[in-house]
Order: C-alpha cells, then sequence, then structure tokens
C-alpha cells in the first residue's frame, strides 16, 4: 500500500468553530500530517471541507475523497476523532463499518483511538451515537434561536430577496437595492398591463436583464453551482410577483426543514406565517400588489399571442358566471376578434350564446368610465357621500344584526363552558352515569364550535363592511388620476374595474340587443349598459 494516498481529512462546522482554535482547519492539519509522516505514512494528500455540517455527507472534499476511493487510489485515512468524518451515527458506522473495509481502506481516529487494522473498536458504536446527540443538541439550540429571533420581527433567512441588500451597519436591516427593485417595479407593472409571468421572462431576457442569481453573481456574492444564470425562468417571476416582504414586511417561518438530518425545506400554511408590517422600505405599494394578487388568481392559462388582451380575465357569463375566451384568427381583421362563452362552446346544451367583440366591449368600458370620470371630477364629495349612503343602507343594518347574534352567540359559549364544568362535577360525584355524559358533553361541544365558527365568520364580515368607507375613498382616489379617455390600457382597465357580466343577446324586437354589466373596482359602482349591434355592425363595415 505504499504507494496508495494516505487521506488526510479535515472538517470544520460554524459550530465547531464557536469551540475554539483546537478544532480548527489549521490545527487539524498540522495535526494529522505529524501523526502520519511520525508513523510512517507516505504520499499524504489533504482534503479539506470548511463551514460543513458533520451530518451531512455531501461535503465537496469528502465526496471528493470518496471518488479517489472508489478508484482504489486511497490506502488510509486519517481523521482528528470521529466526529470529523460525520456526526450521523447511521452513516458514519456505514463507512467504518462497511464502505471502508469494501474499498480495503484502513481507518484513523487519533484521538478516539480507533484503528481498523489494530481492533475491533467496540466503543466506537457509543462514540457515534453521542456525536450524533452532540449534532442533535446543537439543532435544537439553533432552532430556538431562530425561533426567537423570529417572533422578535428579525429576518431568519440569510438570502435577502432580490431587489434589497443588507445594511452594512445591521445585518437584520434591509435597504433597497436601487438597481434590482427597478426591475422589481418593472415586473409589477408589466403583470397589471396583462403579461403573464412567462412573456416578461421572455421580455427580460430579450432585454439582457441580469437574472436574479446572475446579478447575485455579479455584485461578488455565492451562487449555487450548476444552476442556469442567462435564462429568466417564469417561475422566478411568479416568485416575486408573490413576495410580500415587497410591501415592506417581513415574513418569518415560511418554511421549515424537516429535521436536522434532512435539510429539504417544506413550505408551512400560511396560518403558521408570522408576518410584520412596516420593517423595511416597501419597492412595491399595498394597491399595486393587491392587484397584481388579483390578477393572478384570475388567469388560469399563458397567452400563446404576444399581443395582450386588455381584458383577459375579467370578462364572464352572466349565466353560467363561467369566463368567457378571446377568439381571434391571423388571417381575419382586429373587428373580428371576440370573446365568447367557454361553457357554450365546449358544450350547447350547457349555456346560450354569450358572444361581444372587443372593440365593441372596449368602446362601451370607455363611455361608461368617462362617465364615472365626469360625476367624480364635478363633484367628488357628492359622489362619495352618495356612494357611501347607497352602501350603508344595507350596510347598517347588516353590521347591527351580525353584532346582536356575536352577542349572543358569546353569552352562550359562556353559558356552556358553566354547563360542561357542571356536568364533569355530576359525573365525578356520580350524579351522572359516564354514558350520559358522553353524550351530553358531546352535544355541548359540537354547540360551542359552531358557535365559534359563527363568531369568527361574523367577525369577518363585520371587517369587510366596515373597510367599505375607506375603499371608497380609495377608488375616487384612483379615479381623480384620470382625464377624459379616448382610450385605454390594460393597466387602467385592472385599476378602475373589477369585473365584466356579458348577457345573452335578445333579439325579441328583430333586433340584436345586448346588455353587459360592469363592476368598478371595490364594488362602489355597477354600470349596466345594453347596446343596439345595428349600430355597431354599421361601425364595423365603415372600419
Amino acid at each position: 500500500m505504499i504507494d496508495k494516498i494516505t487521506a488526510i481529512y479535515c472538517r470544520l462546522s460554524n459550530d465547531d468553530d464557536l469551540q475554539g482554535e483546537s478544532n480548527s482547519i489549521t490545527n487539524q492539519k498540522s495535526m494529522l500530517t505529524e501523526y502520519a509522516k511520525s508513523n510512517g505514512f507516505r504520499n499524504i494528500e489533504i482534503y479539506v471541507d470548511d463551514g460543513w455540517s458533520g451530518t451531512n455527507f455531501n461535503r465537496p472534499d469528502f465526496q471528493r475523497m470518496v471518488m479517489d476511493m472508489e478508484d482504489g487510489k486511497i490506502g488510509t485515512i486519517i481523521t482528528k476523532d470521529l466526529s470529523r468524518l460525520g456526526r450521523d451515527y447511521l452513516m458514519t458506522g456505514q463507512y467504518i463499518e462497511m464502505v471502508f473495509p469494501n474499498y480495503n481502506v484502513r481507518y484513523i481516529a487519533i484521538n478516539d483511538n480507533v484503528d481498523t487494522l489494530k481492533s475491533e473498536n467496540e466503543m466506537m458504536v457509543f462514540r457515534n451515537v453521542f456525536n450524533d446527540f452532540y449534532a442533535r443538541d446543537c439543532s435544537k439550540k439553533v432552532r430556538a434561536v431562530i425561533k426567537s429571533k423570529g417572533k422578535a420581527g428579525k429576518p431568519t433567512t440569510n438570502k435577502v430577496p432580490y431587489g434589497y441588500r443588507k445594511s452594512e451597519q445591521d445585518k437584520n436591516v434591509w435597504e433597497v437595492d436601487e438597481e434590482a427593485a427597478a426591475i422589481v417595479r418593472r415586473i409589477f407593472k408589466m403583470c397589471i398591463e396583462g403579461y403573464g409571468p412567462t412573456q416578461i421572462a421572455n421580455a427580460l431576457t430579450g432585454d439582457g436583464i441580469p437574472t436574479p442569481t446572475a446579478y447575485q453573481s455579479v455584485k461578488g456574492w455565492s451562487v449555487p453551482e450548476n444552476i442556469r444564470i442567462n435564462r429568466w425562468a417564469a417561475r422566478s417571476v411568479s416568485d416575486i410577483l408573490a413576495r410580500i416582504e415587497y410591501l415592506g414586511h417581513t415574513v418569518n417561518f415560511r418554511t421549515q426543514t424537516r429535521s436536522y438530518k434532512c435539510k429539504k425545506r417544506i413550505h408551512n400554511p400560511r396560518e403558521e406565517w408570522n408576518i410584520f408590517e412596516n420593517t423595511h422600505p416597501a419597492i412595491i405599494s399595498q394597491h399595486d400588489f393587491d392587484l397584481v394578487q388579483k390578477l393572478r388568481e384570475r388567469r388560469k392559462r399563458p397567452q400563446k399571442s404576444s399581443e395582450v388582451n386588455i381584458f383577459s380575465g375579467m370578462v364572464y357569463c352572466a349565466d353560467c358566471g363561467k369566463p368567457l375566451y378571446l377568439s381571434r384568427t391571423a388571417s381575419k381583421p382586429n373587428s373580428d376578434e371576440h370573446l365568447k362563452c367557454s361553457t357554450y362552446a365546449n358544450d350547447s346544451s350547457e349555456c346560450s350564446a354569450h358572444y361581444i367583440r372587443t372593440c365593441v366591449l372596449k368602446e362601451l368600458v370607455i363611455g361608461e368610465i368617462n362617465k364615472l370620470l365626469t360625476i367624480v371630477h364635478e363633484n367628488k364629495d357628492n359622489f362619495i357621500s352618495e356612494v357611501a349612503e347607497k352602501a350603508g343602507e344595507s350596510h347598517s343594518n347588516d353590521v347591527k344584526t351580525a353584532k346582536k347574534t356575536i352577542s349572543k352567540s358569546e353569552k352562550r359559549i359562556a353559558e356552556l363552558d358553566k354547563l360542561f364544568a357542571k356536568l364533569y362535577e355530576d359525573n365525578v360525584s356520580g350524579k351522572i352515569s359516564d354514558e350520559r355524559f358522553e353524550v351530553l358533553s358531546k352535544n355541548y361541544e359540537s354547540e360551542q364550535k359552531q358557535l365559534k365558527a359563527t363568531v369568527s365568520e361574523l367577525s369577518k364580515f363585520i371587517t369587510e363592511k366596515e373597510q367599505q368607507n375607506n375603499d371608497i375613498n380609495r377608488f375616487v382616489e384612483i379615479v381623480s388620476r384620470y382625464e377624459h379617455l379616448t382610450d385605454i390600457s390594460p393597466e387602467q382597465i385592472h385599476e378602475l374595474i373589477e369585473r365584466i357580466e356579458v348577457h345573452a343577446p335578445d333579439k325579441s324586437s328583430g333586433h340584436r340587443k345586448q346588455k353587459v354589466d360592469i363592476y368598478f373596482r371595490f364594488k362602489v359602482v355597477c354600470a349596466s349598459v345594453t347596446f343596439d349591434g345595428r349600430v355597431h355592425n354599421k361601425k364595423k363595415k365603415a372600419a
């Protein structure tokens, strides 16, 4: 074995580093090299993994050493102690007792007095278990620190979202990285204009914008290996559009690892997230963020055409409630582009024909928006009071009824708590049997559970109703930014309109008439317009 390599393996994790110089890589190299030379080992090669946990056996230099061993190059492996090889007692034992002997490799752990050539090393198993316990204990301590930090509102992730950077004064504080933040704003703006993640990704790639990973690489940050950094992915765009952090909020406990051995991250339910508001500067406004989330909910499939449909995900059948899909043909003029009911297209017996040309719908929408703009600009205060009064008629009565129901439910919940306590005492004293106790307690628990659900739903309802006045002012603020429109963009439509419903055409008078309902955002107002097909057909012919 004199021609084979004597592998000196050194490992240091972040936890080991805290213990001082004795475990440092320099100390390990010096100690192991001196031992190898004084005991006649030759052809020494050093393998080092600095900053790697002992529970992870996919360490770069450890795997390089394994590959050399499998190629028959290594005769002996020497470590400072068993924990340097690993802290997972199953994997460590497997390598020492099965893998190394299979390749005729001698293993030595100096401080633990382990030498596979000289003895059976009966105590080795227990030492490996204790090393595993150490890793488990460290993991518990680290998790406790992260949990405490996260509960205090400090970021628990080391990876700062694209668009931010860590402050040089305080690593727990995020600052806006204007160069990347400009790309984030562009992504949100394109989404509001009607572009999907794939289209946005293609546009960014075409303009030569570095991907988040490529940008990190340019800035000198470490990036994972074997990752494509030259092309934007639709998934990256989708992730950016969904990040609450761009509102200036910190989100902790979004994911977790299964255990200290399995590092695969799993997503926690949203209700388990801890969200702390206004912890750093916002890149995206609440208005734009909410609008994008609404658009993303509606958008179910990517558009094949690069041209954006301004009504994408906004037009629905008034009868079946399903979306109207865009139908356009390259061989026909734009005036023939139309929207049709998806249910009717699949099965004509399930719904009636709901068809409208996009140019007609666009004209109707511009007309109704201009009417609204005129009303708001002429008398803003009067518009607010009228809409608030109209909403308040049902608002006041509904909220009063809901509050009365909550009060009664909470009173009954308290009564059930007392009844259950008395029932328990009667059962203990023998006044009622166990069978009777079980039946009555189940009934009380079922009633109480139902009442608590009712209270929760009504509380949410009251909050939504009380939010309505704020929504009215917010809508007026948006409308006030616009003057008389001669054309309209997808961004303007999505900002002003919540939903459009198209009714089936009415031909009872001998002429085709059709009704369209336009619901403005925040349910502030609804406009219903009926148009005559003859007028629009003449316009089409003239065009």
